[in-house]
């Protein structure tokens, strides 16, 4: 399978809730770095159990905004409402042999790191989505 599309079957499996399935396309000894925590996730045990350690079994709404592609690397920005906050995400996925052997995620919510005053004459506000 491509990267592109393993990736964007990992989103959709992710959505759906199918930890078996996503368990298939993630290397047993994967890398999954989040930066803004400062956390890395080591292997594919510890990543299914990370995100599926929440208590909640209902399908979770999985919006796949973009998905890039340039040979193993695949770059993805997803949105992802839970209860009532909306989280956002770029991925940055490296593929071999059809797994993702590692990733670095960028997880924020819109509007949590405010802009500093001092630009305010430089820039201008998003429009609400």
């Amino acid at each position: 399978m491509e990267p592109l599309n393993v990736v964007a079957h990992l989103w959709q499996r992710i959505g759906a809730r199918d930890w078996a399935g996503v368990a298939d396309l993630i290397a047993e000894d994967a890398v999954i770095e989040w930066p803004v925590s400062g956390e890395r996730i080591v292997g594919r045990a510890n990543f299914i159990a990370v995100n599926s350690d929440d208590g909640d079994t209902a399908e979770r709404s999985v919006e796949l905004l973009r998905i890039l592609a340039d040979g193993d690397l695949v770059v993805t920005e997803v949105e992802v409402p839970q209860d009532h906050v909306l989280y956002r995400a770029v991925s940055l996925w490296t593929v071999r042999d059809g797994e993702i052997v590692g990733a670095r995620e960028y997880w924020t919510s819109p509007g949590q790191d405010p802009a500093p005053r001092w630009r305010a004459g430089y820039v201008e506000a998003l429009p609400a989505e």
